[in-house]
């Protein structure tokens, strides 16, 4: 239905930039310098490209909210413009990209808790199991009601930061002193060859730029505010990662990067001393543990928000006498413990990137189906299509496994749009 014109709009363009950074600001970076460790220079032109690519689908997605204001979100746009069923396998993407990205988060916070107590990531078994079960206490505090979850939000969001800054600083000083000595650039070759993958990696951190275009309809002046307040939201927080990630990749050794478990601790330590690195390490796996139990919150909204509107079976709409949907909540968590525990024989850094991957490439079907949308409609018809052209390179360069596996994810929408309940209405406990 319409908005309400009337309606209050509280946010300006200061509060819908902060949405937007809030929104790609997360824990995924804190593991990130492992993944792009074996890349190099090229992890930095890959940064480059990926905030390239989200700009230009950032600004689509902009520009589809002003031209479609009754429609929340790229899900409602895509089921508006493309139909219903390619609204739901949008949904059904978005949801497995929330739940993966839930498996990384939870590794990410089980390293930084490591550094205090080692015996939890001994083995990959071991901080697989931990991870998981960081995942069931959030998923346990996020069943107890939303109110109580929101309060341990609110406490560990700004957490996050530090640790980034804390690396700026570092490494704005050891670059004015030159007491370490830069990689040499790789032949452009190299690059070439290793960007596809540098891409796929680097764009997981950037992931949750569209939280302006959803709230549009609370931001004052949309139609001039939204695209302001999300190209300037991209190109904070993407400089802002190059700086962060690549400073701990290239002053440091490569292999020693690959091979650590927390490397904002370790490029602390190394610069500031142990007790830097370890407060580093604590503000990180307040942090991750903080976001974790955002994300936890998140992965029930959007079945539960599809199901009341009659897209998928009632199944889904359930909710708890605190209106807690406990049962996608519930499998939710069981995908996410499913990954981590799918991997753990590997190395935590080979768990990490594939779950970030998984999550990169299922954001990729969302982003994806709302540049489709804008060309259908003719509407940002240049950035729509450099987002198609990114979304397929970042597609190609995350690989078989991860994008394959996440097209099937996508198709299991198919199935449960058939079984969808006719009626809108939730089930709600008794």
């Amino acid at each position: 239905m319409p908005i309400d014109t009337a309606a209050p709009r509280p946010f300006g363009y200061w509060t819908a930039t902060a949405l937007v950074m809030g929104g790609m600001i997360g824990s995924g970076i804190f593991l990130m310098p492992i993944a792009l460790a074996p890349y190099g220079w090229t992890g930095v032109v890959g940064w480059i490209v990926s905030i390239a690519g989200v700009l230009a689908i950032g600004w689509t997605l902009a520009r589809l909210a002003q031209h479609m204001p009754e429609a929340s979100g790229a899900i409602a746009i895509t089921g508006a413009v493309l139909g219903p069923l390619p609204g739901v396998m949008v949904g059904v993407a978005y949801w497995v990209s929330v739940w993966a990205a839930n498996a990384a988060i939870a590794l990410a916070a089980t390293s930084y808790l490591a550094a205090f107590v080692p015996a939890l990531n001994a083995t990959p078994l071991t901080g697989a199991l931990v991870a998981v079960a960081l995942i069931w206490l959030l998923t346990l505090l996020n069943l107890g009601g939303a109110k109580l979850a929101g309060r341990v939000q609110v406490i560990t969001t700004i957490l996050k930061i530090a640790p980034l800054i804390a690396v700026v600083a570092i490494a704005a000083a050891v670059g004015v002193g030159g007491t370490v000595a830069l990689p040499p650039l790789p032949a452009s070759g190299m690059v070439l060859a290793g960007l596809g993958g540098a891409v796929a990696l680097t764009l997981f951190p950037l992931v949750g730029f569209e939280a302006a275009s959803v709230a549009a309809e609370r931001i004052r002046d949309p139609a001039r505010t939204v695209p302001r307040a999300t190209m300037t939201g991209i190109v904070a927080v993407g400089l802002f990662y190059i700086l962060v990630c690549s400073g701990i990749v290239l002053l440091l050794p490569a292999a020693e990067v690959a091979a650590s478990v927390a490397p904002f601790q370790l490029f602390v330590e190394r610069f500031a001393g142990v007790g830097g690195g370890l407060l580093v390490a604590a503000f990180a796996a307040i942090a991750a543990i903080g976001a974790l139990n955002g994300w936890v919150l998140i992965q029930g909204e959007v079945p539960l928000g599809m199901a009341r509107a009659g897209l998928l079976p009632r199944w889904f709409a359930h909710v708890s006498a605190r209106d807690v949907p406990v049962r996608v909540l519930i499998l939710s968590s069981i995908c996410a413990s499913l990954l981590v525990l799918s991997n753990a024989s590997a190395s935590l850094a080979g768990v990490f990137a594939f779950a970030a991957l998984l999550t990169t490439c299922s954001s990729l079907w969302f982003y994806l189906a709302a540049c489709v949308s804008a060309l259908v409609r003719r509407i940002a018809p240049v950035s729509a299509s450099f987002g198609i052209a990114f979304s397929l390179f970042a597609f190609w360069g995350a690989g078989g496994a991860a994008s394959g596996l996440s097209l099937g994810l996508m198709l299991a929408g198919i199935p449960l749009y058939l079984l969808r309940s006719r009626t809108a209405l939730p089930e709600q406990a008794t």
